[in-house]
């Protein structure tokens, strides 16, 4: 796909996100700012490069991270405890501006891509539109929203983590009290 350099120019960001969440399996809790080669949305197909991904809220990182689409057409939304259990979160900051590209609002109708690149539950579009961005730009990542939850979520090249992002210690998901409201304002409830 060819990507006009204009309108990529066009909706470039410099953002410093503060504070945002990530929540991530405790066993690598020792490494907050750890990253592998995944299946994720926008993850290397050909594993080139690796991700991380930090949520502008607690909902936000806990649907995107653990529930997914595990309710899609059930009326019972519970999570038990060993769902959560094995998962932590911390909190990442910007330690300078990062250089983003936003695919919010119509960004996906400015660049002539499709918008299941940020939309579907498929991933191989946002795949391959990730690689293109890492391959032909020095972008530092990318801003979108939540297919969930339509809040803010960035998705950082590893080139960017090191010199971009500090975080604090990893905490774990069940012993904070931001949990169960968390879960509240995601109909869910834990058992």
């Amino acid at each position: 796909m060819a990507l006009d350099p204009k309108i990529l120019q066009s909706l470039t960001r410099s953002v410093a996100p503060a504070d945002y969440l990530r929540v991530t399996p405790w066993a690598r809790r020792s490494t907050p700012l750890g990253m592998g080669y995944g299946e994720t949305r926008f993850a290397s197909p050909i594993k080139v490069f690796k991700l991380l991904y930090i949520a502008e809220d607690l909902a936000t990182s806990i649907a995107e991270a653990i529930i997914r689409d595990r309710f899609e057409g059930k009326t019972v939304r519970e999570l038990a405890q060993s769902d959560i259990a094995d998962w932590g979160v911390c909190a990442v900051s910007a330690t300078r501006p990062l250089r983003l590209l936003s695919l919010r609002g119509d960004a996906c109708f400015k660049l002539g891509i499709s918008t299941d690149i940020v939309g579907a539950k498929a991933h191989d579009e946002a795949r391959a539109f990730a690689q293109q961005l890492y391959d032909t730009t020095m972008l530092d990542g990318i801003v979108y929203h939540s297919r969930l939850r339509k809040k803010n979520c960035v998705a950082i090249f590893d080139r960017a983590v090191t010199s971009g992002l500090s975080a604090r210690p990893v905490v774990q998901l069940e012993r904070l009290a931001a949990l169960v409201p968390a879960l509240k304002s995601l109909k869910t409830t834990m058992i």
